[in-house]
């Protein structure tokens, strides 16, 4: 189940590596970036969808301790990319970055094909296997297409863009509520008010994360003047210290106290930011840096578990490749905020008002999370309906 998606990533990688230094080599880039997407959708899904089968099979309610590894394992690893990214630019040029891969993507191939299981039980039969509603996905990648081109050049000239985003948006709902068999399954999402309020504290945490992942590095080495290398090293604390507490606390199954100290410590890291200056000693960016790391190790593992519980077992892959959607709008989101308050340059006010959005989305998260009281029903005792909301709610698949 898993072979196709890493079948893919190598050829990814090699389109990548192979891309001439001319203007065409942007376009080789892009193609290269699409090939690895068709790979890596398909991975967090593949693994909730074995986890959520094997807990089946072995009829363990909460296995804290395998998602805690697929938390630290898919979500910090994205802020391990700047720190080797930016060790290799500076090393050997932007090529290394492709290259490393390449092994790295085929030892993964050749471990899946060894170790990973063919079938899991939980797929419907030969006969009844989902078909790919392939309207919907256009539907949903011209709306999203639409509304991110807008939204990187927000102008007069381009309002039709957006009015086709939500031309485009309201079709697809349309749409997708008549589908017997959709894209994005409205229905659910409606009737599942605690799951839409996970999907939103994903996509919140990855504002978050990556206007910190990719802001703040552009503002190190335009503003703080450090070089690829360097700007690469001081993020590193933030890996660290979310590899850290991940597992410091990962085999807890409770969420709400989890979301709680994140947000807070997602707040505490917006203020430093406000303190930040183009003198700042290095010692503080670092300090910074172990905070932010408090709720990537934190959000990410709560928001993973969250998730597990909430969603419909059968439905447990679309559910996480939806997590995945919304973490993506979220990364999109957070490159449209800080490519608009910087324009040309990293400046030092710009990275000022980075800090007053992740305050005020820290906000938000802060308060849909104290205001959901569905979290503290998950892991604790007793809670086994918390596996099935869509019965509660009267939804069937």
């Amino acid at each position: 189940m898993t072979s196709p998606r890493l079948a893919i990533a190598p050829k990814a990688r090699l389109i990548g590596l192979l891309a001439p230094n001319s203007h065409s080599g942007l376009w080789w880039l892009v193609a290269a970036r699409v090939v690895l997407g068709l790979g890596t959708c398909a991975g967090y899904p593949a693994a909730m969808h074995m986890i959520r089968a094997e807990g089946e099979r072995t009829g363990l309610q909460s296995p804290a301790g395998v998602l805690t590894a697929l938390a630290v394992t898919t979500q910090t690893v994205a802020v391990i990319g700047p720190t080797l990214g930016g060790l290799l630019v500076g090393a050997w040029g932007w090529r290394a970055t492709f290259a490393v891969n390449l092994p790295l993507g085929l030892a993964s191939l050749i471990l899946g094909w060894l170790f990973l299981p063919r079938t899991t039980g939980l797929e419907p039969a030969p006969d009844e296997r989902p078909h790919i509603d392939w309207i919907g996905v256009a539907l949903f990648a011209g709306a999203m297409l639409g509304l991110l081109i807008f939204l990187q050049d927000i102008a007069i000239r381009l309002l039709w863009l957006l009015a086709a985003a939500v031309v485009a948006g309201g079709v697809l709902i349309w749409w997708e509520l008549r589908e017997a068999e959709p894209f994005i399954d409205i229905r659910v999402l409606i009737g599942n008010g605690p799951l839409l309020l996970t999907y939103l504290r994903a996509t919140l945490t990855a504002i978050i994360s990556y206007t910190f992942v990719y802001g703040f590095t552009q503002w190190l080495e335009d503003g703080r003047g450090l070089g690829a290398t360097a700007a690469g090293l001081v993020l590193l604390p933030v890996f660290l210290s979310g590899i850290v507490v991940a597992i410091a606390f990962g085999r807890r199954p409770e969420v709400q106290w989890k979301l709680a100290i994140g947000s807070v410590a997602q707040v505490v890291a917006g203020v430093l930011v406000l303190l930040m200056t183009g003198s700042a000693p290095i010692w503080f960016l670092v300090i910074g840096m172990i905070v932010l790391g408090i709720p990537q190790g934190l959000n990410n593992l709560a928001i993973q578990n969250t998730l597990y519980f909430q969603a419909d077992p059968e439905r447990i892959a679309s559910s996480s490749g939806l997590l995945r959607t919304f973490m993506y709008l979220g990364a999109i989101i957070s490159s449209v905020v800080y490519g608009n308050v910087y324009g040309a340059r990293a400046t030092t006010s710009g990275l000022h008002v980075l800090g007053w959005v992740v305050i005020g989305v820290s906000a938000v998260f802060l308060l849909i999370t104290v205001s959901d009281r569905t979290l503290a029903k998950i892991g604790r005792a007793g809670a086994a309906g918390m596996a099935n909301p869509q019965a509660q709610h009267g939804i069937s698949g």
